[in-house]
């Protein structure tokens, strides 16, 4: 390493967020600039590891060692041809990613971990700094076609990785825009969209074909695109929403979280919003239930709206401050940790459980809840009111959407509904269609999907050519 003794000379820093009075009067990125002399410090204090535990941590398997030493050392360029092969896209992974591969640190241990995620985001948007990310076009064309459904993460992996092996490859996307989840679902304070609309420009000169507003299934039948194409990638997310089945779910006010965070997208990006009911956060009492990432979403979202009050709520017990790092490292910890969005001024609770909801002339006022012990029970004379003239429900997804493509297809699903395929050869149980992301693993992280998609298409140009000339 360029700097052997490093982590013992220099203590961890990461960029800070713009102030929270400053940062929650728009939708631009929270982050700061990066100061590259003090990330080139951080990079020193990547230890010496025999065995670096941070490979395993991170899914995509970045050679974190390796370009942290190149920052270190002042090659940037170096460091991102290096962060590339492993990572198609890290501006996705070095903003929105929880980081596993800091869990995962070495220095972890006893002392503060390496700051991976900031490193990794500086290296990018240096490259796009100084004009090094270019289209990488493949150097011979191969007469076979792919399709892929979806164009989230996953599918632009997919996409991007067999184009640049030569294959004839189209996304079909059924919004008006790429991106799935990273477009839609993430706010712009979290990642700016202006990212994902660079990528789709270097895919387009890469060979890529999106086909967008176009809903398989629908619009399309997948039986017409698997008979035209040689293979077919399914990779259209995990949307179906766990749902809050008590008395006033009905009432107007009760909303899905992506029936909310979508909106919010498209007014920023100043695209036609397509729902039929336009729901707003100002000056209301809002209550998020779900105490996950997306929580967080809806309540810098509300935040930003203007929101009179917001309040999260989680059914699970409050997690330890601090881990024991004995036991835990190196896997990814539970504990309590605190978002951007919730030390913008929301209230949390955990441990609680919503039983019904209130309204009048059928809109919400209120939700009912109780304390629950370990054991989801409710504590008896734990019983309170919360007001409410908004309320997110954000509790996670439970499956893709069955309706339409996947049923029309026929393929297999395992027995949380998502699409049967595993991760050997990602292969369904129709001939020449793979599954990957989400709609294969169910609800995750962007680096997974990221992971699988690349994964996806190695096993997809052996289908094809019969040899891998992808990593996998």
């Amino acid at each position: 390493m360029g700097k052997t003794t490093g982590f013992k000379e220099f203590s961890r820093a990461v960029e800070p967020y713009r102030p929270a009075k400053e940062r929650v009067l728009d939708f631009k990125e929270i982050y700061t600039d990066h100061d590259d002399e003090k990330l080139a410090v951080q990079g020193a204090r990547c230890m010496d590891c025999g065995v670096p535990y941070c490979h395993s941590g991170c899914p995509v398997n970045n050679q974190i060692p390796d370009w942290n030493d190149l920052v270190y050392s002042d090659k940037w360029e170096e460091a991102l041809n290096n962060l590339h092969s492993t990572n198609n896209f890290p501006e996705f992974t070095g903003r929105i990613c929880p980081a596993p591969c800091e869990a995962s640190c070495t220095l972890n241990l006893y002392e503060e971990p390496v700051s991976i995620k900031t490193i990794e985001c500086s290296i990018i948007d240096t490259g796009y700094k100084n004009g090094w990310i270019v289209p990488v076009i493949a150097e011979k064309k191969i007469d076979k076609t792919v399709a892929i459904i979806g164009s989230g993460p996953a599918g632009m992996a997919c996409a991007q990785q067999l184009a640049r092996a030569g294959y004839s490859v189209t996304v079909y996307e059924k919004n008006e825009k790429i991106g799935g989840l990273l477009r839609y679902g993430f706010p712009d304070f979290k990642m700016e969209k202006h990212l994902i609309d660079k990528r789709e420009d270097q895919m387009s000169k890469e060979g890529v074909n999106f086909k967008t507003g176009v809903n398989v299934g629908r619009d399309i039948s997948i039986d017409e695109i698997k008979n035209q194409y040689d293979a077919v990638v399914l990779a259209g997310g995990s949307e179906y929403p766990r749902d809050l089945p008590i008395e006033g779910r009905e009432l107007d006010g009760v909303h899905f979280a992506m029936d909310f965070l979508p909106q919010q997208n498209r007014r920023v990006s100043n695209e036609v919003n397509t729902f039929s009911k336009e729901i707003l956060a100002k000056g209301k009492d809002v209550i998020v239930i779900g105490g996950g990432d997306t929580g967080s979403d809806c309540i810098g979202t509300s935040i930003r709206q203007g929101a009179k009050s917001v309040t999260q709520l989680e059914i699970m017990p409050i997690p330890p401050e601090e881990e024991d790092k004995g036991l835990t490292w190196p896997n990814w910890p539970l504990k309590l940790r605190t978002s951007s969005s919730q030390e913008e001024g929301a209230l949390r609770d955990f441990s609680v459980l919503t039983e019904s909801i209130e309204g009048e002339n059928g809109v919400v006022k209120a939700i009912n809840c109780v304390k629950v012990n370990d054991k989801m029970k409710p504590i008896k004379n734990s019983n309170f009111k919360l007001k409410a003239d908004l309320v997110l429900l954000a509790m996670g997804f439970i499956h893709p959407i069955h309706k339409g493509m996947i049923e029309e297809l026929g393929v297999e699903k395992d027995s949380r509904g998502n699409v049967l395929a595993d991760t050997s050869d990602y292969k369904t149980s129709i001939d020449n269609v793979f599954s990957a992301g989400d709609m294969r693993r169910g609800q995750s992280l962007v680096v997974w999907a990221i992971r699988e998609g690349r994964q996806c298409a190695s096993s997809v140009d052996l289908f094809l050519s019969g040899e891998r000339s992808l990593p996998f």
